[in-house]
């Protein structure tokens, strides 16, 4: 089948979030052929260039987040002109595309800056506003694809007298009511932003109407093309989150440049869109617990929720993990990006205690080049307090002094990977304060490594007893942990080698592809049937029969085991899709059972006419 594939500053940009996971996604499901529809945030992203894509990437149309100095956004269109319409400008004509846009605009921001306990209608999912705006979003997408873009009237001087009389209408948010024109242009400029999806040229029979499934790996911008997709041609959704929109806004909002009445609006347009966008995906799929429950607290329905773990490459740390033969026993490992969520303060200070009880111990600090003038000051301020908690250590009275405390870059001669940063110690430590899924601590795991780490995120979920957890911003309670494990070499080892076989069972990329390939079938045979402008059924762009391995019509002696097997596992996928799209269609169930029957048969080696195929539905036209 075909899979639309929708990512938000990732695949396949070389540098972005969820790019290795998207990557193996792939590459791991080489019997599906996917096309790419990703949005950049930067132009430095853009200039990185893609990763390599393999063969079964058919198409890649990509769209910008962001904005030319002086420029019009590429991607938005300029069929109809809308903004000139909306802007004036002299133009005598156009009225009725005018009073539709301030309309789905009224509604829209109506919904956006309505109080909570206020909203005046609930949609199924009992959020405030909820069908507000889901009439106002879908109204300004209709009138985007036929009209053109939207980026110069939702940044218009109507849009923010739109915005204005909304937050002053009866009902608004108390913080919203406080908005200021400095706020109304702010919010405009980034509601512009949110929404440039509605306006792009993705929307066509040749375009996602051309796809079986739309599979958005993140939330937000990505899955609006998905939505958009469903609404104009049935396509069926499905997301992937591995971090909810909502909660990355409430972390990034102490450093954003906008006041409280902007980022109580942002905050709102986010939750309403996630509620949509659980309310239509046919199923939701969280990387972990934490995510899960975050989704919910959006309006996701348990009932329609998956969880999936994100699949790491296990191979990069299997020589560490079998031949744990290097790392020194007096020796805590920290890894990973260095900023202050990771609060090495603490663990600093934490360190300090441990080296008043065990004076042999290290510590050694493996980062990422720091990139960002943030991330450098912080570098440096951990570095001042190292050297001022641990003065360099001599010998003698003409010795050089060795600091106990270490900070090292990844990628050197003596550290080229990961792998060997995990290899030289034996005790992995994390000391975050805020965190999602931690990559690094699966990392380690990999790598047979025992762990203590703070109680953030799905940390507890990924240890699962194979580690020590401590409260967050508690250095003494993180000393004692180090300490406990340090002094109890039996222990330390059992707890690594607990944890790198909950590694390999869990987290593996493995584990990953099944889930999916598996997601992927059952949607496709839970979805209606298609259809051709003239009724006939929509053929799927790579019929699953393509990939069976062997002839069907062999005959019963020359079929060997290894074809039997890989024919059982088609046959029965398409038996289980036949018999749902039967139901779809209001196709007899036993007419359904009949086809995947004759299907098993070919399996068994019986011979069967070359037009019966085992998992041809209604949906998949003759054979």
């Amino acid at each position: 089948m075909r899979i639309g594939l929708l990512t938000e500053g990732g695949y396949p940009y070389a540098a972005g979030e969820s790019r290795l996971w998207c990557d193996r996604l792939v590459h791991g499901l080489p019997q599906h052929e996917f096309d790419l529809f990703a949005l950049s945030r930067s132009a430095e992203q853009e200039d990185q260039g893609w990763v390599r894509l393999p063969h079964h990437v058919g198409r890649v149309r990509t769209a910008p987040l962001w904005t030319p100095e002086g420029g019009t956004p590429r991607g938005s269109g300029e069929r109809g002109l809308l903004a000139r319409l909306v802007t004036g400008g002299g133009v005598s004509y156009g009225r009725r595309d005018r009073r539709r846009f301030a309309a789905h605009l009224t509604a829209l921001t109506t919904a956006i800056c309505a109080t909570e306990e206020t909203g005046s209608d609930r949609a199924a999912d009992g959020a405030p506003g909820a069908e507000l705006f889901t009439e106002g979003f879908y109204g300004l997408a209709e009138l985007a694809r036929e009209r053109g873009g939207l980026h110069l009237a939702l940044r218009s001087e109507t849009t923010v007298r739109i915005l204005e009389a909304a937050s002053r209408a009866r009902g608004a948010d108390r913080i919203v009511r406080g908005a200021t024109v400095v706020d109304h242009l702010a919010f405009a400029a980034e509601l512009e932003r949110l929404l440039r999806p509605l306006s792009l040229d993705w929307y066509d029979p040749e375009g996602l109407g051309a796809v079986d499934l739309c599979h958005a790996a993140s939330g937000g911008a990505a899955a609006i093309p998905g939505l958009l997709a469903k609404r104009f041609f049935g396509v069926p959704l499905l997301v992937t989150e591995h971090g909810v929109q909502l909660r990355a806004h409430y972390l990034a909002a102490p450093e954003a440049p906008f006041g409280a009445p902007v980022r109580a609006l942002l905050a709102r347009f986010h939750a309403l869109l996630a509620a949509e966008v659980y309310r239509q995906a046919a199923l939701v799929v969280a990387g972990n617990t934490h995510v899960r429950r975050w989704q919910q607290r959006c309006g996701a329905d348990p009932a329609k929720q998956r969880t999936v773990y994100p699949g790491m490459a296990a191979e990069r740390f299997a020589r560490v993990g079998e031949h744990d033969d290097k790392g020194g026993p007096d020796t805590l490992v920290w890894a990973g990006r260095i900023e202050p969520a990771k609060d090495l303060i603490a663990l600093l200070h934490a360190f300090a205690e441990v080296r008043r009880a065990e004076p042999d111990a290290r510590l050694r600090i493996f980062g990422a080049p720091a990139e960002g003038e943030e991330a450098a000051t912080y570098l440096a301020h951990c570095r001042a307090l190292a050297a001022q908690l641990f003065p360099d250590e001599a010998t003698g009275a003409h010795a050089e002094g060795v600091s106990p405390v270490t900070f090292e870059e990844i990628g050197g001669p003596e550290i080229p990977d990961l792998a060997e940063a995990y290899a030289a110690g034996g005790v992995a430590v994390l000391s975050s304060v805020v965190e999602g899924f931690p990559i690094g601590l699966v990392e380690s795991m990999f790598c047979g490594r025992a762990t203590v780490s703070t109680d953030v995120g799905a940390v507890v979920e990924v240890i699962g007893g194979t580690g020590l957890v401590v409260p967050p911003r508690n250095p003494r309670a993180l000393a004692d942990a180090c300490i406990a494990l340090l002094r109890d070499p039996e222990r330390r080892a059992r707890l690594g080698a607990a944890a790198r076989a909950r590694a390999l069972e869990l987290f593996a990329v493995e584990q990953n592809l099944a889930a999916f390939r598996g997601i992927y079938l059952e949607l496709i045979s839970q979805a209606p049937v298609r259809r051709e402008p003239d009724g006939d059924p929509l053929l799927f762009a790579t019929p699953p029969e393509a990939r069976l391995p062997g002839p069907w019509t062999r005959p019963r002696g020359a079929v060997t085991g290894t074809d039997r097997a890989g024919a059982a596992v088609v046959a029965a996928d398409g038996a289980e899709r036949a018999v749902g799209e039967a139901a779809v269609a209001g196709e007899p169930a036993a007419a359904a059972e009949v086809r995947a029957g004759a299907g098993q048969r070919a399996v068994a080696g019986e011979r069967l006419p070359v037009c019966v195929a085992a998992d041809r539905g209604p949906g998949d036209g003759d054979a």
